[in-house]
């Protein structure tokens, strides 16, 4: 009986493990197909899952087409069945293509169009075994080799996406054709002979006209943006700053432009057009998009791939099946109906993409008729409001938000005291590493909301009021919290130490727990709570940059996770003595926790009650690079410092808080590296790279090194 069990499992394995690849490879292309744009919009576990789904849309194929062949070579005769098989071969070479809306996982992956391109070469005995099967039904041989170019065709236009989107190529594709300058030598020998005939000569720069006025006049009367507009004027700028993501430098009046426009926008028409920017730049980056869009000679290969994909089914249903074994001809009917559905799903997202928008409605700076602006405008901002609907998908638990949003719109936030209360409370060595675990258990998402954008977008404006210069840009960018603690003097000789001289970590986390200090103090009554929210809020969500996303913040972390680490250390034992322990209780969630704030208070009242006359470094040195106490100080220093009336406004201490952190954020935004905000945006996007945006458009930053370089030289010669 067990021969018999055993020959009936082989006996199913064979019929069934090659169907079973196909349909497993076909499903993967139409989940990514369609959940594989959400993961700009997403974060947590199903990144991981389309991570998985991207590496299998790869292997699964190559593992059936690997099957085929060696059943075809093994095979010493060759049958219908067979010829069938090879009819296959195409349709999975279309598979390892991928779909449309994701050709790259990671920057990374961009880099490798090379080895992409080469491994088709893998693919050449496919070829050759369809050329060399002669006893290949005639029937089939015909839409096999429609098939053949079309799985080609799709193939290289994935290479081709790659190739477009690696760094070096897309910094060639930006450079500007070489400009020789006028013709100097030429010039001056007009200008020597002049001078030797003893005609009164000179040379005059003839500036260019100053249009950079009038545009600013005419921003001035849009008022508040349509749907329409934000997305035009979004693929304005993306054309304009394409090059930020390859370190490329930019022109003075590129940026007066920019920042003349973005400073009459309010807050919310700016970040829509931030966030529509930001989804130009992801489909640049991780689709196969740009490849197929409106050109001509794309368009072709288009309609030749979705023709030979209708001419085989029409092929296939016509003729006679009668020696092809039933579930042969089931795979052949599922594969050849997945690609027509694949290729007809990627047409329709890309007409309902916003390059579709952008190419049916000219720019709002061109359009002349303004009836007809009127009502093509009506109409495809109603489709845009359409698009932005929330419809929400799920697939064998994997729930999917689309059409919402263009990035998470959630902040990530880590908090350094409840991270030591719990670690203090468990009283036991973790498993795994702090950082790999932590990130799940101790990290929480809240959602990103309209009063810390407002404030945001307001301090960022006022700074790019002030930057009239690249000098003062640059030293605005530069600092981490001096500039909120000149205004007027506010604190500044008490608060000036704690942020000059200061490595930007040490000063991140000193802030973060005087921050926390301050938040937790059961007596304090703040004069605005919106000012108490924003500060605690970019507090967390810098700290779990600066210890969950250490190689995005690899530019301007230094030693922070060795400070971060020594200052956790020293807090898990200060509260280890004072036998500080946190209640849990369970929610529905296994990963969250109810803190109980009551406990929080009592710990922070203990940090503060501590004597710190004497620094911290003059006492323990400097081998450890904890920083707990010291932020206590700062903490003590904040909680004296006295109400002050500012512009007629009365506030208190988190006031300066508040706009410290924002420092902190642009200070970061500005230092981290372009191609790490880039990577951010197959993440479900970063409020960091907003702001990093955000700022460039203000004129903020470090990539405006170029003069105008518009003017031209005249030779005046007086008779």
């Amino acid at each position: 009986m067990a021969n018999h069990m055993t020959e009936a499992l082989v006996s199913l394995w064979d019929e069934w493990y090659l169907p079973a690849l196909i349909f497993t490879s076909l499903f993967l292309q139409l989940f990514l197909l369609v959940f594989a744009s959400s993961r700009k919009r997403t974060r947590g576990w199903n990144i991981k899952l389309l991570w998985l789904a991207y590496l299998l849309s790869d292997k699964v194929p190559g593992l059936a087409i690997t099957a085929i062949l060696a059943h075809s070579i093994c095979k010493c005769q060759s049958s219908s069945n067979d010829d069938l098989m090879l009819f296959w071969l195409p349709l999975l070479l279309v598979h390892i293509a991928g779909p449309d809306t994701v050709t790259a996982f990671s920057l990374e992956d961009n880099q490798l169009w090379l080895r992409h391109l080469f491994g088709f070469f893998q693919f050449a005995p496919v070829v050759f075994l369809f050329i060399q099967s002669r006893p290949f039904d005639e029937m089939i041989r015909i839409p096999t080799s429609f098939l053949l170019f079309a799985g080609i065709i799709k193939y290289f236009e994935r290479t081709c996406s790659l190739y477009l989107a690696s760094a070096s190529s897309l910094r060639d594709s930006l450079l500007t054709e070489p400009d020789p300058g006028s013709n100097y030598a030429k010039l001056m020998d007009v200008y020597f002979s002049q001078k030797m005939a003893g005609l009164p000569t000179q040379i005059v720069m003839l500036p260019e006209p100053d249009r950079v006025v009038k545009a600013a006049n005419r921003f001035k009367e849009l008022g508040t943006l349509t749907d329409l507009q934000v997305v035009q004027y979004a693929y304005h700028y993306f054309v304009t700053f394409k090059g930020l993501v390859v370190d490329l430098i930019f022109s003075l009046r590129e940026r007066n432009q920019s920042r003349d426009f973005f400073l009459t926008r309010s807050a919310e028409d700016a970040f829509k057009i931030v966030e529509a920017e930001l989804n130009f730049f992801y489909e640049v980056l991780f689709t196969k998009l740009p490849v197929v869009y409106y050109t001509l000679r794309y368009f072709c290969q288009r309609c030749f791939c979705f023709i030979a994909f209708i001419t085989s089914f029409v092929y296939f249903y016509y003729m006679d099946k009668k020696s092809f074994e039933g579930l042969n001809v089931g795979v052949t009917y599922t594969l050849l109906i997945g690609a027509i559905t694949v290729d007809v799903m990627a047409f329709i997202m890309l007409v309902l993409s916003d390059r579709t928008v952008v190419a049916l409605h000219k720019s709002p700076d061109q359009q002349k008729n303004s009836s007809t602006q009127s009502r093509s405008s009506r109409i495809l901002s109603w489709f845009l409001r359409i698009m932005t609907k929330t419809i929400k998908l799920s697939c064998f638990g994997f729930s999917s938000t689309l059409m919402s949003g263009r990035w998470a719109e959630t902040m990530s936030t880590y908090n350094l005291i409840y991270h030591c209360l719990n670690k203090s409370s468990n009283n036991r060595k973790p498993i795994f590493d702090f950082a790999l675990l932590d990130k799940f258990w101790y990290a929480d998402r809240i959602r990103f909301n309209s009063t810390l954008r407002n404030f945001i977008f307001t301090e960022l404006k006022v700074k790019s009021l002030m930057a009239d210069d690249l000098e003062t840009a640059n030293e605005i960018c530069s600092a981490k919290g001096e500039w909120a603690l000149k205004i007027e003097n506010y604190g500044r000789t008490e608060l000036l130490p704690f942020v000059v001289d200061v490595d930007y970590d040490e000063c991140l986390l000193l802030w973060h727990i005087a921050t926390d200090l301050c938040y937790n103090d059961a007596k304090d009554e703040p004069l605005n709570n919106d000012y108490r929210d924003i500060s605690k809020l970019i507090s967390d969500y810098m700290l779990y940059l600066l210890v969950m996303e250490p190689d995005m913040m690899a530019a301007v972390s230094g030693i922070g996770l060795i400070r971060f680490r020594d200052t956790c250390a020293e807090a898990t034992r200060f509260l280890d003595d004072k036998q500080v322990k946190l209640k849990k209780s369970w929610t529905n969630s296994c990963c969250s926790r109810k803190v109980d704030l009551e406990v929080l208070h009592q710990a922070c009242e203990n940090i503060l009650a501590v004597n710190t006359e004497v620094p911290p470094l003059t006492v323990k040195g400097d081998k450890s690079k904890s920083i707990f106490f010291d932020a206590a100080i700062l903490a003590k220093t904040l909680r004296k410092l006295p109400q002050k009336d500012i512009n007629n406004e009365k506030v208190d201490k988190w006031f300066i808080i508040s706009k410290v952190w924002v420092e902190l954020l642009s200070f970061a935004a500005t230092h981290i590296r372009s191609d790490s905000h880039a990577q951010q945006l197959s993440k479900g996007g970063e409020l960091i790279t907003i702001v990093w945006l955000l700022m460039a458009h203000f004129g903020l930053g470090h990539q405006f090194q170029i003069n105008e370089g518009h003017a031209r030289a005249k030779l005046i010669v007086e008779k």
